[in-house]
């Protein structure tokens, strides 16, 4: 009898063990997916335990990827111009100007100082125009145009015009009298040829002299003949559940170091990393040098494009799941010796939303690769049913020539419940 008691015994024991074992594996398991998780699908952002991961890729066409609120202008051989205010650069209508750019960059050898005036001469014939909404590093511009461009240079605003010794120049201009231009191996006819697949819209820009109302604004001021049908779009601050952004961002998301302020700002630490998940629908990411948060590079430092990739992978992983009828674009880079400044805007369509409050929808900081700080205002938009109502053309113009020198646009401008499409001069 007692052998069969020991036996029992033993049996229990060696069950209890398993169990305990087994449960041992779930939970380093679990710990290890939530390791991983912010890495899913993305070849930009490391491991966030700090292992080497593969290498992204190092090629600027990955920008591609990317969608760039930009204004286009198509000027043909006559004066006729196609213009749109409201475009990405992954539009089909933005695809043959794409194109053409593509092969304009990655022609040019070298770039000369030149006047602005020339940069708008070059507008009043032949061309093609485009404008960024802000100056952003050349790679930038040339990766979103899938060209790989090595320059230290910035520019906001780029044409393509025939030269008069024949071919055709590319021109860049960033902000104030900054304008630079450089011989591309485009020729004549395949600039015409671009030209020329697209429909004349009667757009036009400031320097045109056609409203004299404008003479008082920047000259690259762009005016559609008919104003875009633009929705007006409902806006709410949409923060996920903390799980989620705790995830995404490396934390545990059952940690107990957590804590409620009495405005009730939630904080979560985990050593020197902090989380402020604020009750407007913001977040706060700072860390203090744990390389939690860090974007893969196949060298010792993240390239541009790799920076930049791998912020854009972040940030859309703590917006995975929301539907909306926005998205992210980069806005701005600042680089200094202590690091490299993101900021990004929300837009819609191709038409930039200016949040009410003002700043940006998000600003990333990076020291090296390692992701140092981060805010991010969540916002949700979807189509309210109303069409925008914009003042016509002549009254904008009246209003805007009060301040000289301001480009008059047409832009979102969230008030905190709506987002209304509106004339801006800024």
């Amino acid at each position: 009898m007692d052998e069969r008691r020991r036996k029992r015994r033993d049996f229990l024991q060696n069950i209890s063990i398993v169990l305990l074992t087994l449960s041992a594996v779930f939970l380093i398991a679990q710990t290890q997916l939530y390791t991983l998780g912010v890495n899913a699908g993305s070849g930009y952002l490391r491991n966030l335990a700090g292992d080497a991961a593969q290498a992204p890729p190092s090629s600027q066409a990955a920008l591609t990827s990317l969608s760039a609120p930009v204004r286009l202008a198509v000027t043909g051989v006559y004066g006729g111009r196609y213009g749109s205010v409201a475009a990405t650069t992954a539009d089909e209508i933005f695809e043959p100007v794409g194109g053409l750019l593509r092969e304009a960059l990655r022609s040019v050898q070298s770039f000369t100082p030149c006047e602005s005036e020339e940069f708008l001469e070059a507008l009043r014939g032949t061309s093609v125009y485009c404008d960024f909404l802000s100056p952003l590093p050349l790679p930038v511009l040339a990766g979103l145009v899938g060209a790989s461009l090595d320059s230290d240079m910035s520019a906001r605003r780029l044409a393509v015009s025939p030269r008069a010794s024949g071919g055709a120049a590319l021109y860049l201009w960033s902000e104030g009298d900054l304008c630079l231009t450089g011989v591309t191996a485009i020729s004549t006819e395949e600039l015409e040829d671009v030209v020329g697949g697209y429909e004349l819209n009667g757009a036009r820009f400031a320097l045109d002299g056609e409203e004299p109302e404008a003479a008082a604004l920047a000259p690259c001021s762009l005016f559609p003949l008919e104003l875009p049908a633009l929705p007006v779009l409902s806006s709410s601050a949409a923060l996920p559940g903390s799980d989620t952004l705790l995830s995404a961002l490396g934390f545990y998301p059952r940690t107990n170091s957590r804590y409620t302020e009495s405005g009730g700002v939630e904080v979560v630490t985990d050593g020197d990393r902090t989380l402020r998940l604020n009750p407007d629908g913001s977040i706060r990411y700072r860390s203090g040098g744990d390389p939690a948060l860090t974007v893969s590079s196949s060298g010792e430092n993240p390239t541009l494009t790799e920076t930049v990739m791998g912020t854009t992978a972040l940030l859309n992983s703590l917006l995975s799941g929301q539907v909306s009828e926005a998205s992210l674009y980069l806005r701005g880079v600042r680089q200094t010796e202590s690091g490299t400044q993101l900021s990004f805007g929300w837009q819609s369509g191709g038409v930039p939303i200016s949040l009410d409050s003002g700043g940006s929808a998000a600003e990333v900081t990076l020291s090296g690769g390692m992701v140092s700080s981060l805010t991010l205002r969540f916002r949700q938009y979807a189509a309210a049913g109303e069409t925008s109502l914009l003042l016509p053309l002549r009254q904008a113009l009246a209003i805007a020539a009060r301040r000289e020198g301001a480009e008059l646009s047409i832009g979102y401008v969230d008030s905190g419940g709506l987002a209304s499409a509106r004339w801006l001069a800024e």
